[in-house]
This record gives C-alpha cells, structure tokens and sequence, in this order.
C-alpha cells in the first residue's frame, strides 16, 4: 500500500472508515478491493452475503484483515445500521434491485428497494453529519428527446438530443403501465429526496449515475450461481448462452445504443470521489465510457467473436435469436433508445476520462467467466448416462 498518499489538490490523504451498504455486490466487491490493496481505509461491509468478498475476510492472517469487517445485515429492519453509519465517516449506499427482468414482475420489490428501502440511510446521514456517496443510474433519464423525433430526422443524429448531461438533461420516462420505469423513478426519487436534503439541511452528498459497469463477478449466470429462472442484466444474459453454447436472444431485434465501461476504470472514479470530497460534494457524476458505444447486436457479435477466442472454441451455427421484449420480459417492459454519457462534470472534478476498450473490457469479463462457470455449465448440462 502507498504511502505520502495526496488528493487532487496535494493535501495529505487521512484515513476514514467507510461504511459500505451492498460490500458484496459485484461494485462493492471491487472497491472493497481497490479499498484494501492501495489505502489505508477502514470498511465496514454491510449486506446479507458476502461470497464476492470472501477473498478480503479470510484467512485472518491478510494484510488488510483488521480494515474490513463484514456485517451480516439486511438495511430493511435491522437496527444496527444506524450505528454503523454513525461510526463511519462515509457512507457508501450500493443496494438495489437492479435487474431489468425485475422491474416488470417484481415492481413493488422494485420500488422499496430502490427508494423506501434507502430512506434510513439518507436519514441517518442527515441526522448523524456523515457523508454519502450514493448509487443511483443512467436509467434516471428514461427516453431520449431524440428518439421522439421521426426515423429519418436529421435531429435524431444530434448530440444535443441524446447525449447525457447531469445538470441539464431532462429525465423522461414512459406510462405508468410500462412498469419498467418503476427502477428509473424510484432511483429519480430519491436522487431528489437527497438533493432536498443537502439543500435544506446541509447533508454532503455525491450521486453516481453507472453507464452499463462490466467486469469479472457482474450479475449472476442462472442456475450455477442464481435462480435457474433468473433474468440478469445483458451482458450475463449473453455469458450465460454463450457458456452453454446457445443462441443469443436479441429483444426486439437488438437495435438499442449503449455504452459499456470496465469496471476498475470506474472504480477509479469512485476512489477519486471517496479522496476527493471537496470537488466531489454536491455533485452528481456519469461514469461511462462514450467511446465504447455498440448496439445491443453489435455487443452480441462482438462477445461471440471474443468468446469464441478466450474459449477455444467455434461459434455456433446460429449465434442470435431474435425475441420480442413481451417474450422475454414479459408485459409492461419498455425501452429506451439509446444512453451516451456527457463526462465534462467528472472530467473537470475528478479528471478523470475511462481507458479501456470495449474488445479488451469483454475479454477479460469472459476470460473470468469461461474459467470460473465453463466446468459447472458442463456438469449442470450433462444427461446421466443410464446404468
């Protein structure tokens, strides 16, 4: 671990405890990570699992071993987190459902997971002088503008019109019957409620907006380590087809934009907020990577070329399907068209600017994925031979 430590501005970097809600996440594995093999900082990690972590906790001899300490807590109804945010000089809210195959079928777990569920942790902030750095989304800012213009308008190609901008971009969501925008408001909501709570009562505060963060131990792939009836997020859902040698499935047709950002560039911007809090209170920050812009069918061909490399294997004959979005997610899903981050606030904070490319980002994630799952896929997949 460094030491002489300095912030952006050169002034000493002093030791905190952070409270971290939602530690053994795919995000919090990761920063807990970064956490404890580059600072001095203390963590202590609050959610109801820790298998992403269990590398940081054990043996008791790790060099970090007494700056982590796992608590075995669900935010819901347990008392005890009030204390441990009261202990910490930060906390760091991460829990959420954050599933798209969950917003239309689980609304309600949706709704009070994403803004009732984060009402204490707010409060308690508030109420206790400590600082927050909040998890919230892209998916705040719902449909594009440019998307409403017609197919074949000039203005559709418009930056001004697609491009995402913190302090100015409009957040425009679908009906109240497209029950995907359930996440995309409860996350709206509360992003309000602390903002409110900065402005009238002085609570420090920084959101981040994610832009699609990718990386080794993302999501779940259904039935080794997740339901066997589980919808996880794209990337996963293609890993998951890709490991058992199955079509992709495009929903509808796979024509949405998204940008796709490797996660340890993005918690490089976390750690720059964490160190930085002069630069960092009061803002709310896109971390995504602009230049690793793909359509959902590009994504597709472009993880089973790469697949097809870290694997060793042949690309099936038919690598895509396509499906509509009632098919695979069910009534009530709706979509927005496409999501490029604006980076001039961080850039001109935090200077930060994300490195690396969307081809090396996939190879690694799958390079992870295919030793880590390829042997459970087979066993799990494999008929028994009758005696």
């Amino acid at each position: 671990m460094a030491s002489g430590r300095v912030d952006l501005d050169g002034n000493p970097i002093k030791p905190i405890t952070i409270c971290m809600i939602g530690a053994g996440g795919f995000i919090g594995s990761h920063l807990c990570e970064k956490l404890m093999s580059e600072t001095p900082h203390k963590v202590l990690a609050v959610d109801v699992y820790s298998d992403k972590i269990k590398h940081l906790l054990e043996p008791s001899s790790l060099p970090w071993a007494d700056r982590i300490h796992f608590h075995r807590i669900n935010i819901k109804n347990d008392s005890r987190l009030e204390g441990l945010i009261r202990m910490a000089d930060l906390t760091i809210n991460l829990a959420a459902i954050c599933t798209p195959a969950d917003y239309n079928t689980r609304p309600l777990d949706t709704i009070y997971s994403n803004f009732i569920d984060a009402l204490p942790v707010v409060k308690y902030c508030s109420e206790n002088g400590k600082r927050l750095i909040h998890f919230s989304t892209c998916e705040v800012y719902g449909k594009t503008i440019g998307c409403f213009f017609p197919k074949d308008s000039p203005l559709r190609q418009d930056p001004a019109y697609y491009v995402l901008n913190e302090d100015t971009s409009p957040c425009i969501f679908g009906p109240v019957e497209k029950q995907r925008w359930s996440y995309a408001c409860a996350k709206q909501l509360i992003e309000r409620l602390i903002y409110a709570e900065g402005a009238e009562n002085g609570l420090e505060f920084t959101i981040v907006r994610p832009f699609n963060w990718i990386g080794p131990r993302m999501d779940f792939i259904p039935g080794i380590d997740g339901p066997s009836e589980g919808v996880p997020r794209v990337l996963a859902c293609f890993s998951n087809n890709l490991l058992r040698r199955e079509p992709l499935k495009l929903v509808d047709g796979g024509q949405s934009q998204r940008t796709f950002v490797y996660i340890k560039d993005a918690i490089e911007a976390v750690l720059l907020m964490i160190e930085n809090p002069a630069r960092a209170n009061g803002h709310i920050f896109n971390v995504g990577n602009p230049n690793n812009e793909v359509t959902v069918r590009q994504l597709a061909e472009m993880m089973t070329e790469v697949y097809a490399k870290v694997a060793g294997e042949s690309p099936i004959d038919t690598p895509t399907v396509d499906v509509s979005s009632k098919e695979f997610y069910g009534e009530g899903y709706d979509d927005s068209d496409k999501r490029i981050p604006d980076m001039t606030i961080i850039n001109r904070q935090l200077g930060w600017n994300p490195k690396t490319s969307l081809w090396d980002l996939l190879e690694s994630t799958l390079t992870y994925q295919h030793r880590t799952y390829a042997e459970a896929i087979k066993k799990a997949t494999s008929k028994p031979v009758a005696s």
